[in-house]
């Protein structure tokens, strides 16, 4: 086995908080795989249950919640754990190694479609069963690999510009992984034009794949920096000993931990929102066709993309509550557009989700370069480094939240009468009850959002200079106690 304490002449100097580029690059792809199966979920696991495999809107929508409700629960217990594991690989790696592999077999079996009966009523129970006990065991595992993954990002550096860069990275092999499951998606569709079922088969396969690989190269190559940081700051490898109830409690008190829960909670509330409607908005609403929802897509993400690096350089000189306000007012009025757009408007749809993506990327890169900042004041607080349940019960938060609003579309669907498309009706005229429902969805909602999560950014309290207090706090502590010892 390869040893991974730091050695003298190792190329990654615990000396420096400076990351290089090989690291960086490799902490980044950690997010490609989890990025590529999120955005295929949130894009077409709504129209796949009611339009592939055939089930009911409310039990898509049921089963999704189900899932939602179980992949919060389960943050809290891996975060927790994690914490505590004690390991040659450290806190957070065995998780990321041993849960690669199911993650991807999970993710693959949600585009079967299995048939249990021919009785109609049966069938639907059957399929409802199968997609919620498959939707369990991948969000297991897609947190399994995910959560220890986010808690790094403060156990490769302390810098607060290097966080930001750092996540940069991170987003950037998230929004390109995005990009590229949109594309094969683009390229599986016109390669197999009149299948949607085997289209989604095919691309769960090859997504499977692609999805687990760029894990191991995140462990692979991230683990010498974290082994150098943890010789030269080893609280950052200290299980933690408080019990979790007592956890949860400082957790609630840290005021601007909350601040950082609610814009990452609305911001994204409004990101899955619109990305789990627009096939139903281009779709049924603006009468175009899987190539156009697909392209619609790609033209948000690669927006995102494309501007990540920009915010990024945005934000070391005017801050990130700045560029959070820049890039949600943008992101604002392309919603509005959306609710005010008429079919045959394809070009300003298209200019809109343009704009749209220009937002999404500041949903991408400042939440997360905010939560380290906040788990430094904790640290100093308690004495102890607490990544995993902080980065837990964020998404804890945020993943019920999802649920219940994807839940409440489907539903919301299905309510107002929403019509299967089949293979002699690929667009069936739905009621002016259905295209409220998506008007509302693509529009109000997720307006709604950002408008709270910029009035909650707006009193965010740690700046750059408060941060670079907190930072030399600990370090005098760190040194009081190294004097004692």
């Amino acid at each position: 086995m390869t040893n991974t304490s730091p050695s003298a002449d190792s190329p990654i100097s615990p000396e420096s908080e400076k990351l290089n580029f090989s690291t960086k690059l490799a902490y980044g792809a950690g997010d490609m795989g989890t990025a590529i199966t999120a955005m295929l979920l949130i894009s077409f696991l709504s129209p796949f249950l009611t339009d592939v495999a055939g089930l009911a809107p409310g039990l898509a929508g049921k089963t999704q919640l189900v899932g939602k409700v179980w992949d919060a629960v389960n943050d809290p217990l891996v975060g927790v754990l994690s914490d505590r594991t004690q390991s040659r690989w450290g806190r957070r790696y065995p998780w990321m190694i041993w849960g690669a592999v199911p993650f991807g077999v999970f993710f693959f079996l949600q585009w079967v479609v299995p048939r249990f009966s021919n009785t109609e009523s049966i069938n639907q129970w059957g399929l409802f069963f199968y997609y919620t006990i498959i939707s369990i065991l991948f969000n297991t595992f897609y947190t399994v690999v995910n959560l220890p993954y986010t808690a790094l990002t403060p156990e490769l550096t302390q810098d607060y510009n290097e966080r930001t860069s750092l996540n940069s990275f991170r987003f950037t092999f998230s929004i390109g992984g995005s990009i590229l499951s949109l594309l094969l998606a683009l390229v599986i569709a016109q390669l197999i034009p009149n299948d949607r079922g085997q289209q989604f088969l095919v691309l769960g396969g090859i997504c499977a794949i692609f999805s687990v690989l760029p894990l191991y190269w995140c462990v692979w190559g991230t683990r010498k920096r974290a082994a150098a940081v943890a010789a030269k700051h080893p609280e950052t490898e200290q299980p933690v000993s408080l019990p979790v109830l007592q956890q949860l409690k400082l957790i609630l008190n840290n005021r601007p931990f909350l601040f950082v829960v609610g814009i990452y909670l609305f911001s994204w509330l409004a990101v899955q929102v619109t990305a789990g409607i627009i096939p139903y908005f281009v779709g049924s609403l603006m009468r175009l066709g899987q190539t156009e929802i697909n392209l619609v897509l790609l033209l948000v993400q690669g927006t995102a993309l494309s501007m990540l690096f920009v915010w990024g350089a945005i934000s070391k000189r005017v801050g990130k509550k700045a560029v959070y306000f820049m890039g949600m007012s943008v992101w604002i009025l392309a919603q509005a557009g959306l609710f005010f757009l008429q079919p045959g408007q394809v070009g300003l749809m298209y200019f809109l989700a343009a704009m749209a993506g220009l937002g999404v990327s500041t949903a991408y890169l400042i939440p997360w370069s905010m939560l380290p900042d906040v788990i430094e004041l904790d640290e100093l607080r308690t004495g102890q480094r607490r990544e995993g349940i902080f980065y837990s019960f964020m998404v804890f938060l945020q993943k019920i939240c999802l649920g219940l609003a994807v839940w409440l579309m489907l539903e919301s669907l299905g309510w107002a009468g929403y019509i299967k498309p089949t293979a002699a009706i690929p667009l069936p005229d739905q009621s002016d009850a259905v295209d409220m429902v998506i008007r509302i969805a693509i529009g109000p909602l997720p307006t709604l959002a950002l408008i709270v999560g910029l009035v909650l950014a707006y009193f965010y309290p740690i700046t750059r200079e408060v941060h670079a207090e907190i930072l030399l706090q600990l370090q005098e502590r760190r040194a009081e106690r190294g004097t004692r010892d």
